[in-house]
């Protein structure tokens, strides 16, 4: 086995001389939950139309419950076989569904990336005065805009193939800057919201921040909407089991608390600072509904704001164009690694010159967290009701499978059925993810029970 492999241990579990303390897990959900993305979160949760009270007891309940399935559901299992994901689906599924696995992955990162890019093209947008995107705009407004997207995914694109070491190492320096600026993000707007008591603040709250009127061609948020948003906003790191590959190095099970940090940092304080921020420029004029972070930023914190929109899309953009590259090259390990991430990252460039995937990225997280959400259910279902049902876990591996049927088949069907319901029933994206986990767990455990009773 190569020195490369053991000293990441793709492929074997981590020995337990190995596994690292809680700093390390509370420091990393930090610093990859404060995101540029943030920018765009907490004004469409206001363009969706969502009341101050539905926003926020909804997102301490949806953020608890992410937490919880981390806890519960993800460190189990990883602890307790201490491997990648992707070294568990090769066991359970073959090489060649990690292959379809990594391809999906892949390309899905790339339209995550893209919505980074964006973010930070909308400081430089803003410094030279660029027009931004309107709120219900498809396609590049200008060609000033156009150049100044791919510039900038192509420098983060460069830098991730050649550089993510110093930028990783740099990005956990300023992830408490960037909390700090996010908060300080939020106080800035208290003037120009004619806020200055707690009794004012959540009075400003329910009539001019989060009024519950939501805009042409949106849908109404409700607390459930709020809930399930931030619960399976990041279905695919816990019911998905994609941080399996971080928490296999936990010590400790209570370590899986440390989303903590990242779900109350970023996906509440951040989301109200940004929101707030939204709602300044709507009370200056409320024809003015574009969604641009920088522009945004701005307004009420000038240069600063420019830099913490800056650099908060660009250090989160450069670690998924990173992971983007690899996923790609994990189909054929003989292609380079430099190359193939400068690919992913033009990808990327060029899905981000679209406005239509910022001005819905809400609905673009959740379609990302569904369509790999069934391979984490087929993960907990091998883990826990193969033997109980006299069954064999890592069925292919043991075969020397390459194709195993029944995680395909539940993955596809899966992703199936909830199509299904949400055209025969209209139920919408954010919702699907609960009852898809459901029957990708029962339609693993029937179809293995054929296909194992079959192959003897």
């Amino acid at each position: 086995m190569s020195k490369e492999n053991v000293s990441e241990y793709e492929r074997v579990p981590v020995p337990e001389s190995k596994t690292k303390g809680a700093k390390a897990f509370w420091g990393l959900f930090a610093s990859e939950h404060v995101a540029g993305t943030e920018l765009l979160i907490g004004p469409l949760f206001l363009v969706h139309g969502v009341a101050a009270f539905d926003l926020f007891i909804g997102l301490i309940a949806g953020n608890l419950l992410a937490v919880l399935s981390w806890r519960y559901l993800t460190v189990p299992i990883a602890m307790k076989y201490r491997l990648t994901l992707y070294m568990q689906m090769e066991k359970i599924g073959g090489r060649n569904l990690v292959v379809i696995y990594n391809f999906v992955n892949g390309l899905l990162w790339c339209f995550l990336a893209a919505a980074m890019i964006f973010v930070s093209a909308t400081a430089i947008i803003a410094a030279f005065h660029v027009t931004p995107p309107s709120l219900d705009a498809v396609y590049p407004n200008n060609l000033w805009m156009v150049v100044i997207v791919l510039a900038v995914g192509i420098l983060i694109s460069i830098i991730a193939a050649r550089g993510y070491d110093a930028v990783s190492k740099f990005a956990n320096y300023v992830a408490p800057w960037m909390v700090v600026l996010f908060i300080v993000l939020g106080f800035t707007t208290l003037p120009y919201l004619n806020i200055h008591s707690f009794q004012d603040f959540w009075d400003k709250a329910q009539t001019v921040i989060w009024t519950g009127v939501n805009q042409p061609g949106y849908v109404k948020f409700t607390i459930w909407h709020i809930i399930f948003y931030s619960w399976f906003g990041n279905m695919v790191w816990h019911i998905g089991m994609g941080d399996l590959t971080v928490f296999r190095y936990a010590r400790k099970a209570r370590y899986g608390f440390a989303p903590l940090s990242g779900m109350f940092l970023g996906h509440y304080i951040a989301w109200i600072c940004a929101g707030m921020l939204y709602a300044v420029q709507l009370q200056a004029d409320p024809n003015n509904t574009a969604v641009s972070p920088g522009t945004l930023a701005a307004s009420t914190m000038g240069v600063a704001g420019l830099l913490l929109v800056l650099v908060s899309g660009w250090t989160t953009a450069n670690p998924i164009i990173y992971r983007a590259g690899l996923a790609f090259q994990a189909i054929n390990r003989k292609w380079s690694r430099v190359t193939i991430t400068l690919i992913a990252g033009g990808i990327a460039s060029v899905i981000g010159i679209f406005p239509a995937l910022s001005m819905n990225f809400l609905n673009v997280t959740a379609m990302y967290g569904l369509l790999l959400m069934p391979v984490g259910a087929v993960i907990f279902a091998d883990c826990y009701f193969m033997k109980p049902l006299g069954m064999t876990s890592f069925f292919a591996e043991k075969k020397n499978i390459k194709f195993y049927l029944p995680p395909a088949l539940a993955w596809a069907l899966t992703l199936g059925v909830c199509l299904w319901l949400n055209l025969a029933y209209d139920l919408q994206v954010f919702f699907l993810g609960l009852p898809g986990w459901f029957i990708s767990v029962a339609l693993y455990v029937g179809l293995s029970l054929y296909f194992q009773r079959k192959k003897g």
